[in-house]
């Protein structure tokens, strides 16, 4: 059974080994994570959260609401939304299913908030296996769109779309 949990300094160090992963590394390539700052923060406008698999640690997410978070990363977003990143740590744990899973209960932690009308990720356009897996859970294209460095894909699950 797979559960999430907020990540703490003391995942620092497999947080820190995952991003190194070739698998990673290609799904994220310009972003630095700071561990060492971040997970001593807890601003309201976001969850990290660490993937455990019968206490073994499998992946991250991240769940941000965009019309909050500090960078604004995602520009002038309205209320209403939440964005998410996430993440498989050891590439053997990849297409045996946590992914789905791990992305169900982050979807269901963010339309358990009634406020809640739409999650967005941003994939990066070369990452057609990422698009094929968020579309399989419903999310919809939006659109083409750099963030930084990054050339992405845009796609939105609307409360309406989650089958829970």
């Amino acid at each position: 059974m797979i559960v999430l949990r907020p990540a703490t300094l003391a995942d620092m160090p497999i947080l820190q080994y995952w991003d190194e992963q070739p698998h990673v590394m290609d799904s994220d390539p310009n972003d630095d994570w700071d561990w060492e700052i971040e997970l001593q923060r807890t601003p309201d406008w976001r969850e990290q959260l660490v993937a455990e698999l019968d206490g073994r640690q499998i992946g991250f997410v991240q769940i941000i609401d965009p019309a909050r978070e500090e960078t604004h990363y995602w520009g002038e977003a309205p209320p209403g939304l939440r964005a998410i990143d996430i993440w498989i740590g050891d590439a053997a744990d990849i297409g045996r299913g946590y992914g789905t899973e791990m992305m169900r209960l982050a979807l269901r932690r963010c339309f358990d908030e009634p406020s809640v009308g739409a999650v967005l990720i941003d994939p990066l356009a070369s990452n057609t296996a990422a698009h094929r897996f968020y579309e399989r859970l419903g999310f919809r294209f939006v659109e083409r769109r750099m963030f930084g460095k990054d050339d992405t894909f845009v796609y939105r699950l609307d409360r309406e779309g989650f089958g829970g």
